[in-house]
């Protein structure tokens, strides 16, 4: 039988030696790494290239099989030969933000002046400065203009950040899922996750890299924040009051199914992921604020790239309504942009499960615009 598994292997920029990378902070990191993979192949114009942009848990792992992996990379659905995002057309980037753990500089990474962990002497990053390290990757890549910036939750707001950043190096921009600012309820989950890391004894300010990690407080954080990427219906369709056994116990062991459910939830994500980071990306995303200076209808003011803008109707985490808030400001501008509001059970999930309508969508979007292009 035929391996037909597309393998792909991560690779890394690092900044060259002598620049410094200044981060909206002020604060100049010495050393810049990214971790990426590329999916599909650049063309002689260099114009066929996509930036996929992660959320909080991802990574740069898009799409195909690690070697020795049995689970594809975290949007394999949307990634390939004849999917949304074609590679038999175009050549598709996702790399790993700056602040997380896979690779790029991040609170994990080893600071170059004393030989240890960063931890919280790692400065704290934007949204933006993420973007700004993409820009290094992808003018290293030689790519002047991409074809298209998306990516759904945080990686939306990379998106509408690409487009406000560098508007004359963004064709188009699709956010999904995501917001051009943290509400104060979306603010507030953050901080309840970031309190459940921080009052872990295990956590110690930080510095815990040669020690126990803050496991239960980061496992805490991430079931608060997965039954916000759930809806109601969808979390009683799967659950409902069903129990792992035949009748209740009367004790505080784990006897409902969604108990276990984010246990299980709570378990596998820290097997993956950095607590120190966790805090990092969630103050990222709540200090996102594209209205920060000025309205919104005016940061797009001279946007010439075009928009597809994703919604589902379930997302209470990110609701559409502060989709149709970026779609509201983009056609003040004239701004040529489709909304679509896909009807789904499953929550904020959504972005990474409704693949047949986001392929529908995204496929002829791309297709569209990159006729539009000229090719």
């Amino acid at each position: 039988m035929t391996d037909k598994k597309q393998y792909i292997d991560t690779k890394y920029y690092n900044m060259p030696e002598g620049e410094k990378f200044v981060l909206e902070s002020g604060v100049k990191l010495k050393e810049l790494k990214i971790a990426y993979e590329t999916y599909g192949k650049l063309n002689a114009k260099k114009n066929n290239a996509l930036l996929i942009c992660h959320a909080l848990s991802g990574d740069a792992h898009a799409a195909g099989f690690h070697r020795g992996e049995r689970k594809p990379g975290w949007w394999d659905e949307m990634i390939g030969p004849g999917k949304a995002f074609d590679t038999d057309k175009y050549f598709v980037i996702c790399s790993n933000i700056i602040g997380g753990c896979k690779g790029s500089s991040g609170p994990n990474s080893i600071d170059p002046s004393t030989g240890k962990h960063y931890g919280l002497s790692f400065p704290i990053v934007s949204i933006k400065d993420m973007v700004n390290a993409q820009k290094k990757l992808i003018d290293f890549l030689g790519i002047e203009k991409l074809l298209t910036v998306c990516g759904g939750s945080m990686g939306g707001m990379q998106a509408l950040q690409w487009v406000v950043s560098y508007p004359n190096n963004v064709v188009s921009c699709i956010p999904i899922a995501t917001s051009y600012k943290h509400s104060a309820q979306q603010i507030a989950f953050d901080e309840v996750g970031r309190q459940a890391i921080m009052a872990d004894p295990a956590w110690k300010a930080g510095d815990y890299y040669e020690k126990d990690h803050p496991s239960a407080g980061l496992s805490v954080a991430r079931m608060i924040g997965h039954i916000t990427y759930m809806s109601y219906k969808s979390m009683e369709k799967k659950f409902g009051r069903m129990l792992k056994r035949e009748k209740l116990g009367y004790e505080f062991s784990t006897e409902f199914e969604v108990e276990g459910y984010l246990r299980y939830r709570g378990d596998s994500f820290v097997k993956r992921f950095d607590a120190n980071s966790y805090l990092y990306l969630t103050k990222a995303m709540d200090y996102f604020d594209l209205e920060k200076e000025k309205k919104l209808n005016q940061v797009f003011k001279g946007i010439k790239a075009r928009f597809l803008v994703i919604a589902f109707s379930s997302d209470w985490l990110y609701p559409p309504q502060q989709s149709k808030e970026i779609v509201r400001a983009l056609k003040m501008n004239g701004i040529d942009v489709t909304f679509c509001e896909i009807s789904s059970d499953y929550g904020h999930d959504a972005f990474l499960l409704e693949f047949n309508e986001e392929t529908k969508l995204v496929k002829h979007f791309l297709d569209n615009t990159y006729k539009k292009m000229g090719k």
